[in-house]
């Protein structure tokens, strides 16, 4: 089962977001995590990899579980852990081979385009200070069937 790492990085009340090309839609900066890799080097390096910026304290905001299904069967399922930091150091980057890397206001966060699970972490992570668990289900088309969270 694939593993990815992200992170929602807030700073002066402002979120750093990923555009990605696909669909136009916004995301953490993160990735796939490597072998023998645990979940905190993992998000470290995607995300510095992606944005030119290190993290600083990230903490695990949220462990979740994706699924897409295509007639009624699974045909993907990965696993996905969401930090959240406040602190970070260095320059951001320039370019981005995944998007465009945008400082989004806390208030226009919501508004952005992004598939619907992502919608409900964000809204945990920007309200509450507890770890989400969850589980999302989508068709091959990115149209979410079925979530639940804890």
């Amino acid at each position: 089962m694939q593993r990815v790492t992200n992170c929602i990085l807030q700073h002066n009340n402002h979120i750093l977001m990923l555009k990605k090309p696909r669909r136009g839609w916004y995301a953490a900066p993160g990735g796939k995590m490597e072998p023998g890799e645990h979940i905190q080097q993992s998000v470290k390096r995607e995300f510095s990899e992606e944005t030119g910026l290190t993290l600083i304290k990230p903490e695990l905001k949220g462990v979740f579980t994706f699924v897409i299904k295509e007639n009624n069967q699974t045909i993907r399922e990965w696993m996905m852990f969401t930090f959240s930091s406040y602190e970070f150091d260095g320059k951001l980057t320039d370019y981005c081979r995944e998007g465009e890397l945008e400082w989004v206001p806390l208030s226009d966060v919501m508004n952005k385009d992004m598939a619907e699970g992502d919608r409900v972490i964000y809204k945990h992570i920007m309200n509450r200070n507890d770890v989400l668990y969850g589980t999302f289900t989508y068709t091959s088309d990115d149209e979410l069937l079925s979530f639940q969270v804890d």
